[in-house]
């Protein structure tokens, strides 16, 4: 609400917006426009990443093609991302857990760690999850999503933020639910409890596409997970999605979980992601990938160095350097992060007298001299 508005006029701005505006067409909401100016405060905050964020991704994915990304589980890994063409990045709360949470410890995607890792892990880019490809996974009510759905979408309208909302209709083989409350659940239970006390529910795709059907309306776009990369499967999710509600924009996890060679040949890999795309997985991604290539080049470095010492360090050096013609830059590691940057700052302090500038006279400095790559 800004400094001139009464709180009726910033009300009927609001209500106007979700009634005229493209961006909101389609998604509903469960709450009025003056609930949420109720709930502003009466300074206005402006969250600018946060709307330039939202902004993008949906025009991304409102344009033509798809959107692939890839997991970051480090921020330098996301500047490399970026670096590289990606135009978006996928942060994936398996990887918080896995090497990314604040107890500082390897856990399971099983919520183990502090419930606050994942925001603090976005800064350097709800307890009921467990990943798409365990076994195990207990769903919530049908209801309680929508709530969930309902509760993020308050809280970027009152921080006046498009944020652009993801519902996961999880893996296909999730057989658990916590409770039977909701009458949209009941069709697909068996009548079955566990010993913890959980219900045991149908799997397969009928459920799956019964729970993107509850939460289209209150999603900016439905997650399809998936426990191999079927495109009958996704294909078949689409069209009953898009029966109901044509043109819903649609989320694909290609997920590393996958052995996707056992599955598909190269030419079938080669055209995947086109194909989902066709469908309407306007937003693609490898949620672990940071993770693994981490893990995997980090071995072949060791193993390398293991055997035969510095060539296997130069060997990779040497690839870092071909990379730089792409647009790499963490070879020169000091100024990557932000060595120069805060030079700057102190040259600005001390009227350009300072001699304890960082980057000058530095190893780095004085072997990559040659240096051609903007930072």
């Amino acid at each position: 609400m800004s400094p001139t508005d009464t709180r009726s006029q910033a009300c009927e701005r609001l209500e106007r917006s979700w009634i005229t505006d493209v961006r909101w067409r389609g998604i509903e909401r469960r709450y009025s426009a003056e609930e949420v100016v109720g709930l502003r405060g009466s300074v206005e905050i402006e969250h600018s990443l946060a709307r330039r964020g939202a902004e993008q991704l949906w025009q991304l994915v409102n344009g033509d093609g798809y959107v692939p990304a890839l997991g970051a589980i480090t921020g330098s890994q996301a500047v490399q991302m970026v670096k590289a063409g990606l135009r978006a990045i996928y942060l994936s709360g398996w990887q918080v857990a896995g090497d990314g949470n604040l107890a500082e410890s390897t856990y399971p995607d099983q919520s183990l760690y502090p419930v606050n890792s994942v925001p603090s892990t976005v800064r350097r880019l709800s307890s009921e999850k467990k990943c798409g490809h365990l076994g195990g996974k207990v769903l919530v009510p049908t209801g309680q999503f929508i709530r969930t759905l309902q509760a993020a979408r308050l809280a970027a309208d009152v921080c006046d933020v498009p944020t652009v909302l993801v519902a996961r209709t999880d893996a296909l083989s999730a057989r658990l639910l916590t409770s039977d409350v909701d009458e949209r659940d009941r069709d697909f239970l068996t009548g079955e409890r566990t010993p913890e006390g959980f219900f045991v529910v149908r799997d397969g795709l009928e459920p799956t596409i019964a729970r993107a059907l509850a939460y289209a309306p209150y999603a900016d776009l439905v997650w399809f997970e998936t426990s191999t990369p079927d495109l009958d499967e996704a294909l078949e999710f689409a069209q009953a999605v898009h029966a109901v509600y044509p043109g819903k924009l649609l989320a694909y996890n290609c997920s590393p979980s996958f052995n996707w060679k056992r599955t598909l040949d190269d030419e079938q890999i080669a055209s995947f992601q086109e194909t989902l795309a066709g469908a309407g997985y306007k937003f693609q991604f490898v949620t672990l990938a940071g993770f693994h290539s981490i893990a995997s080049s980090m071995f072949a470095l060791a193993e390398g160095y293991a055997r035969e010492g510095m060539p296997a360090y130069v060997r990779m050096q040497e690839h870092e350097f071909e990379l730089e013609e792409k647009g790499y830059t963490a070879t020169r590691h000091q100024r990557e992060v932000g060595a120069g940057y805060f030079d700057l700052v102190a040259q600005a302090i001390s009227g350009g007298q300072s001699s304890t500038l960082a980057l000058v006279g530095s190893t780095e400095e004085a072997q990559f001299e040659d240096e051609k790559v903007v930072a």
